[in-house]
């Protein structure tokens, strides 16, 4: 580096060390930006790597497997007699010690690679089959613990999933307690000739493999909606870096005509400007990144507890520093940075070398720049449109949210400028005008941290409206479908049957409990059969269906469909579809079925039994008045324990809990993109604070006292919140109708109707108008006690 080029750069940089607070503001603002981005980014980036470990592990699925019809498992002699006749099966036991799921193979037999980990990796056969190694996930070392570990090799590997451990099958039978196996994998290669299972082993059924939908894919929704807020948040925060660049290229336009005006050729000097802007954005990065990691390490749990809830995916609860997510959070903050400073590298280029040394009043925009917002605004606001009436799938959907949001913030400052304008045109007497016309020249100043309020308000109603209305519609249909007071599991055939003569003399109806796995349309489903009864007439509420609905569906020549099936299938009432056995079946109705992510047919229970003649019903509800004693009964009379017993109340909470914790995650993030709105309205204040010196020194001059002034000051930033939680109402609420009729329906498959809560929206205004006060309290404080000197010392200079 020579000596024009060190000079240059120190006094470009003596800036900052001469506004120190403006330097925490540029780093606070990318931190917090980053900050909310990398943590999203990392969360999901571990839930991805957990999938990823499930799908290695998990790839039985792949294969058809036998399964003993009485639910009891297969017998060590009938795995031998297959095998004998030539079946290419291999043995599998699987049971639960607390909540690892233990599962014992038989890896000379098993096809493919069951554990998604080769044995020679880390551990030989023969250790594998000899000392009894169990592999695992790290993560899951801490619970196996206890006597019947301790003469076993534990092995991790971060390839298998959370909560889960393999180990050789006699080790497994061990652990469990268990003699016959769970079930047998049948390999894709089987000999040409080999006797039919059903006169070999009659007692077995033969289970097609099904190809269920990847956790990754049936995640998408969960993972864009986190990444989303995160960009929202970033959005939000990068508005502060905007502005704290604005005001140090304003602020520094002296010294920039200084040194051109000195020799300094104008592509050395932008690129020392843009060399300095990039070594603080990286630091703030960085600070930001290692924030992003505590953000992301307290938010996990809710996480993985929403994905196991709702997906049934287990996802490790140790954040690990993964390269894709801080990558990514550094390369979003360079980029930030980088298009903030751009137009101001712009305006450098095109300032002629003679000009003013004036800083322009940084709070007093030109009519170019209003005219250009106007013009992005209007056309953003067309785009939207456009994707409304054209476009579809879940990029459209938040791509819509995108232009909507970006065309508001845009708008927001003409829009508050006219405001403004009517109310003082409107005022009366000499303070008040002075005050309203002093507001609207606020205006550029401030409008960055008021669109970061306008968008942080209008997420939250948008996520609050989804929410709630969510809930509502959430607790209607677990009432409507968890209906039966008494849920009852058996084991096999015998106590099925048992178990249903039972409930027919004792319980005041008997809802039977099956499905099996289908193709229908060319989409996968699940048939669930249905003994119509009068809960099902009086209870269920069907969104669309036919005046005989119920009489049809009795009699087996019409189902019910799912929301998620019709749409995917582009079917609806009165449209056949083909069943399994060939036979054509009308849609009589349509259900909701919220937060299932499958299509699903309901048909009668006579229907299903002639499709699958093998199957019978494992699962009962039981409407009674009387749970408590129907327990008991059933207990004594079919010998069914109380544990495979269960009260509605008991799956209703469970229900409420998992989806309670599905939204904490969202309600953490709506939390901190207030706290970064008021934070930027709080650094927008204070970097206005002396600039507006001159300003108010002549109305302090006039009559007015610092404390007056002070008052104002709280005033004025109370009234901009105020407007803006006014305008981020609709807003909110067109985002929320955007969220519940577009994105889920993209993301599920089903729409969700939409409430209004005010005294949601009215709690949240309260909130803003705190953020707002806590942020103008220390502007309005430091005003309120400005010497009188450092207001007289305006009067000494020519201005």
């Amino acid at each position: 580096m020579n000596t024009l080029t060190r000079t240059c750069f120190v006094a470009l940089f003596s800036h900052w060390r001469r506004n120190p607070l403006q330097l925490i503001t540029f780093l606070t603002g990318l931190a917090i930006a980053t900050a909310l981005w990398s943590g999203v980014q990392a969360i999901n980036s571990e839930a991805r790597a957990s999938y990823d470990a499930a799908a290695a592990t998990l790839d039985e699925g792949q294969f058809d497997q036998l399964l003993a019809s009485d639910g009891n498992g297969v017998a060590l002699s009938t795995y031998i007699m297959l095998r004998r006749n030539g079946w290419q099966v291999s043995p599998v036991i699987e049971g639960r010690l607390g909540e690892v799921r233990i599962i014992g193979i038989d890896p000379l037999t098993a096809p493919g690679s069951l554990t998604g980990v080769e044995l020679n990796e880390q551990v030989s056969l023969n250790s594998f089959l000899g000392k009894g190694a169990v592999l695992t996930h790290p993560e899951t070392t801490s619970v196996l613990s206890g006597k019947a570990f301790e003469q076993l090799e534990i092995v991790t590997n971060r390839n298998i999933a959370p909560k889960l451990a393999f180990t050789d099958i006699s080790v497994a039978q061990r652990l469990l307690g268990q003699s016959d196996f769970s079930r047998l994998i049948v390999s894709n290669m089987q000999p040409l000739k080999r006797p039919d299972l059903s006169s070999i082993a009659p007692q077995l059924l033969l289970q097609r493999a099904t190809q269920s939908a990847d956790l990754g894919e049936l995640t998408d929704s969960f993972h864009l909606n986190l990444t989303a807020f995160g960009l929202l948040s970033f959005a939000v925060g990068i508005f502060i870096v905007h502005g704290a660049i604005g005001l140090a290229f304003e602020q520094r336009r002296g010294t920039i005509r200084t040194l051109r005006a000195l020799g300094v050729p104008l592509r050395r000097l932008t690129t020392l400007v843009a060399c300095e802007i990039l070594s603080l954005a990286f630091l703030g990065a960085m600070i930001g990144i290692a924030l992003g990691y505590f953000v992301a390490a307290a938010l996990l749990p809710d996480v993985a507890a929403t994905l196991r809830g709702l997906y049934g995916a287990d996802v490790t609860g140790q954040l690990s520093l993964r390269p894709e997510w801080w990558a990514s959070g550094l390369a979003i903050a360079m980029l930030g940075a980088a298009l903030a400073m751009a137009g101001k590298l712009f305006s450098i280029a095109r300032m002629p070398v003679l000009a003013s040394p004036r800083p322009r009043a940084w709070a007093i925009a030109t009519g170019n720049t209003r005219r250009w917002q106007a013009a992005s605004a209007l056309l953003l606001a067309v785009l939207a449109l456009a994707l409304l009436a054209y476009g579809s799938g879940l990029t459209v959907g938040f791509m819509l949210q995108g232009c909507l949001l970006t065309a508001a913030a845009l708008m927001l400052p003409l829009l508050l400028d006219r405001i403004l304008s009517f109310i003082q045109n409107r005022s009366n007497g000499v303070v008040s005008h002075w005050f309203w016309a002093d507001t609207r020249q606020q205006l550029p100043g401030l409008s960055l941290a008021l669109m970061a309020l306008l968008l942080a308000v209008a997420a939250n109603i948008g996520v609050s409206t989804m929410v709630s209305s969510f809930r509502l519609t959430f607790v209607e249909f677990l009432d409507q479908r968890l209906a039966p007071e008494l849920y009852i599991n058996v084991q096999n055939e015998e106590q099925s049957k048992a178990m249903d003569r039972a409930l027919s003399q004792n319980a005041r109806e008997t809802i039977v409990i099956m499905s099996e796995r289908a193709e229908v349309a060319g989409l996968p489903v699940e048939l669930e059969a249905m003994r119509v009864g009068a809960t099902h007439r009086q209870d269920w509420k069907l969104l669309e269906g036919q005046t005989d609905a119920w009489d049809s569906l009795e009699g087996g020549s019409g189902v019910l469909a799912n929301e998620q099936f019709v749409r995917r299938a582009g079917l609806w009432t009165g449209d056949d579809v083909e069943l399994p056995n060939g036979s054509k079946v009308e849609v009589v109705g349509i259900v909701g079925d919220y937060g299932n992510p499958l299509g699903q047919l309901y048909i009668s229970e006579k229907l299903f039994l002639d499709l699958f003649p093998d199957r019978f019903p494992l699962r009962f509800g039981a409407r009674t008045d009387d749970p408590k004693a129907l327990r008991e009964t059933l207990n004594a009379e079919v010998g069914v324990p109380t544990s495979a017993m269960t009260d509605q109340a008991a799956v209703k909470e469970f229900s409420l809990q998992v989806f309670e914790r599905t939204f904490t995650v969202t309600a953490a993030l709506n939390v901190l993109t207030l706290s970064v709105a008021g934070f930027a309205m709080l650094m927008s204040l204070l970097t206005l604070a002396d600039l507006r010196v001159p300003q108010l020194a002549p109305v302090w001059a006039l009559g007015l006292t610092r404390r007056q002034l002070g008052r104002l000051e709280l005033l004025r930033a109370l009234a901009l919140a105020a407007t803006v939680c006014l305008l981020a109402l609709p807003l909110g609420l067109a985002l929320a109708w955007i969220l519940l009729a577009i994105v889920n329906v993209e993301a599920f498959g089903w729409r969700l109707p939409m409430f209004l809560f005010p005294w949601d929206y009215t709690k949240l205004w309260f909130y803003a108008f705190c953020a707002a006060l806590l942020a103008a309290c220390w502007p309005a404080l430091r005003l309120a006690r400005t010497p009188p000197n450092a207001l007289l010392k305006v009067f000494a200079n020519e201005r």
